[in-house]
């Protein structure tokens, strides 16, 4: 494991509020599922992938905290966006409220569109459909090279059932720092090196939603 602490990556996670921003992150962290509380501020953690460091900032989805959200964009290289598939609402919120944030990320930050709790889902009566989640991450993504990537930067998951949740971040981590085939067979999966930590001078919390 390397030693270093400081991240080659950063990755910040949208949404608005009860999503599942953090079941997301702690299913793919220890891959259980827990009910989480709503984290207030943020907190992060840093995962290692390979031979680098990549810090995964979770952020409040309440409005009153939409500052303190684009105070921890700044130098994100990667951004989930996750909305409810159950709710059209948090859907359209990814643009209107979340689109204008990530200007504070870098210039060439991926933007992964990803519809959360899909266990709930009723397939026959979706208020938004696949098409219409790719199409937004198209969207999001018309600064960047799409074909570079194997498909289309659009998830549907669920924490409960642990669909999908691995695969969301392995793209993010493959696509901003590729690995070898021989680097991914020495380092594995990874490992977390901190599971959340906090600063108060963040006002970061352990608290999770």
């Amino acid at each position: 494991m390397s030693t270093k602490k400081k991240a080659d990556l950063k990755v910040i996670i949208l949404g608005d509020y009860n999503v599942g921003k953090t079941s997301l992150i702690c299913r793919y962290i220890d891959g259980t599922f827990r009910p989480k509380e709503p984290t207030v501020g943020a907190a992060f953690f840093l995962k290692q992938w390979g031979p680098h460091n990549v810090a995964v900032w979770d952020t409040a989805g309440d409005e009153r905290y939409s500052g303190l959200s684009h105070f921890y964009c700044r130098g994100a290289g990667a951004a989930i966006l996750a909305f409810d598939l159950n709710s059209s609402q948090t859907f359209e919120s990814l643009w209107a409220r979340f689109g204008s944030i990530l200007e504070a990320a870098n210039e060439d930050c991926l933007k992964v569109v990803v519809g959360t709790k899909m266990d709930l889902l009723d397939q026959t009566n979706r208020d938004i459909t696949p098409e219409e989640g790719k199409k937004l991450a198209r969207e999001l993504n018309e600064h960047l090279d799409l074909k570079k990537m194997p498909h289309e930067p659009y998830f549907e998951t669920s924490s409960l059932t642990n669909q999908n949740v691995d695969e969301v971040f392995q793209f993010i981590f493959q696509y901003c720092l590729p690995l070898s085939a021989e680097q991914k067979k020495k380092y594995g999966k990874g490992s977390v090196i901190d599971l959340i930590e906090n600063s108060d001078e963040h006002k970061s919390t352990r608290r999770c939603c």
